[in-house]
């Protein structure tokens, strides 16, 4: 999908065609759109990276575009592993700038959405700083919903048995694994814009780029923090979910006993032989209140033991 965005008098307005100060969206491209992007000016190359999948931040540039790839967080709640992060390609390209992403970001939603009042197209290199600045609030978004999903499965992990909630915190777990791996890499590409100082043109571009760099920071430390503590709660409820195995069997284990009792004492008294008190009237009464007696024994037992 193709989109074209300016911004004018009345706001930013989505256009059919290229315009000079333009900004062109490409989301999944068809071949006939990478064929437009190439006749508009747009390296094959770049627009190839942008849609590989492991390709890593990074910054070219020469004297007629500026090339920039991060890496945006992404959720998939269907996918084996629900956040992780995609490239996103930049391409500064005289006076246009094009993005370039194989999948749908709320990233661009914010952008086209009117959040951000000083946003305009033809400002390119400061529309790219507020690519940057929504890729850092994203990251911190998801990273704040991955914590309440972890808070919910760590409330069954309390009385679960099984491998599943385990399993399920090893998703989060690999998550914040790409969501760290891509804050550092974003980190480094963005140390190197600064460095280039081609964001130096307006004092509002210097400041919203060190408002950029603490909200990647700020991500990149809240990233490692949950990274630390699922990893110890794992290693905890490892061990609680064995735990609850264990009262299960051993309750299971006691029950088997008490129910055993009675078939001990009606076994001996079921043999093809002489037995005291055959005779009696009220021998089988007696049975029963023996066994009912010594159940109930064994049952008070392993009451006091807390194996119940």
């Amino acid at each position: 999908m193709l989109s074209i965005y300016k911004t004018t008098e009345n706001g930013q307005e989505k256009l059919e065609t290229i315009a000079n100060g333009a900004w062109v969206n490409v989301v999944d491209p068809t071949h006939e759109e990478i064929e437009k992007l190439a006749n508009w000016g747009m390296d094959m190359d770049y627009i190839n990276y942008s849609l590989d999948q492991d390709e890593m931040p990074r910054m070219e540039r020469d004297e007629d575009y500026t090339f920039i790839l991060l890496r945006i967080p992404i959720h998939q709640p269907e996918s084996d592993i629900p956040f992780t992060t995609m490239p996103l390609g930049i391409m500064i390209l005289g006076n246009k700038i094009v993005t370039v992403c194989r999948y749908e970001s709320d990233i661009f939603k914010s952008l086209t959405n009117g959040k951000y009042k000083q946003l305009k197209t033809g400002k390119r290199y400061r529309l790219a700083l507020y690519i940057f600045l929504e890729t850092s609030i994203r990251y911190l978004s998801l990273l704040r919903q991955i914590n309440r999903s972890i808070e919910l499965v760590e409330d069954r992990l309390q009385k679960s048995t099984q491998n599943r909630e385990l399993l399920e915190l090893l998703k989060y777990q690999k998550s914040l694994t790409y969501f760290s791996t891509a804050l550092r890499s974003n980190e480094v590409m963005m140390e190197r814009v600064q460095r280039t100082q081609i964001f130096n043109y307006y004092e509002e571009d210097q400041d919203l780029l060190e408002d950029v760099l603490t909200e990647n920071q700020q991500a990149i430390q809240m990233t490692s923090i949950n990274t630390e503590i699922l990893s110890s709660m794992m290693d905890a409820f490892a061990s609680i979910i064995s735990n609850n195995l264990n009262v299960v069997m051993k309750a299971l284990a006691a029950l088997t006993i008490i129910l055993n009792v009675p078939v001990i004492v009606a076994s001996f008294y079921g043999m093809n032989v002489q037995l005291p008190g055959e005779g009696h009237p009220l021998a089988f009464l007696s049975l029963i209140g023996i066994a009912v007696g010594l159940g109930a024994l064994a049952t008070f037992i392993f009451y006091k033991r807390n194996w119940f």
